[in-house]
């Protein structure tokens, strides 16, 4: 790490990110130890992998998220409370990262929507939990929606993408998210974040939190393409 380079404001609030399911040990032994190298916020990865970064993490100032009922959020929400329990109770994920159920927001079934956040935000027993709205799947209303609903049902932060669909991140969504939210949400920028000038408007836009498997560039000012 070079010193000149290094972006600490921006580290600071970064979940360094990797959901690839093709991902080895050694992907994740490498996750670990840029975070900690680089002080990140955060290693956001799979539930089935949570324990193990879990692990890796102990003594450091870097808290291991596990993402549930992803990429999708169409499992039933009995399971993905359950996810959501399973990792924080018994595999050590302080945070996590739900797929809100987008099929059941664009049938406008707000009571399974409300539900299924309320469910996970229980299973967690007080650890924060982020809501993922895909924006880029959303109209303004059903993100405004989305964002209410999240609110109601006591998440601590909106999400705005999974990353695995076109689209990410916009600074537009942001300050939309913000404006519905006031102060009393944390918002998640993730998706397509692929440079330090863009997550820096991010930030300026509301958002306290950026995902992103491309943190190490993010920070140190290197090049890169492509991504999540």
């Amino acid at each position: 790490m070079t010193e000149q380079n290094y972006d600490q404001e921006l580290a600071a609030i970064i979940d360094h990110t990797l959901l690839d399911p093709e991902a080895t040990k050694e992907d994740f032994d490498k996750l670990v130890e840029e975070a900690k190298e680089y002080h990140f916020r955060s290693v956001c990865v799979h539930s089935s992998n949570v324990e193990y970064v879990a692990g890796l993490l102990k003594g450091s100032d870097v808290i291991p998220i596990a993402v549930v009922g992803f990429p999708h959020g169409q499992m039933t929400a009995v399971a993905k409370a359950f996810e959501a329990h399973d990792a924080i109770v018994n595999r050590g994920a302080q945070e996590i990262d739900m797929v809100i159920n987008i099929s059941a927001l664009k049938s406008k079934h707000y009571s399974m929507v409300l539900d299924d956040i309320q469910q996970v935000v229980r299973a967690c027993e007080g650890k924060p939990v982020k809501v993922i709205l895909e924006t880029a799947s959303l109209t303004e209303i059903e993100k405004i929606c989305g964002c209410c609903l999240a609110k109601a049902a006591g998440a601590r932060f909106i999400k705005t993408s999974t990353g695995t669909v076109d689209g990410g991140a916009t600074v537009e969504d942001i300050r939309l998210i913000r404006e519905v939210v006031g102060e009393e949400l944390l918002i998640k920028a993730s998706g397509g974040v692929k440079t330090r000038e863009f997550a820096h408007q991010l930030m300026e836009a509301g958002a306290t939190r950026v995902g992103t498997s491309h943190s190490v560039e993010l920070v140190s000012g290197e090049s890169f393409s492509g991504g999540y």
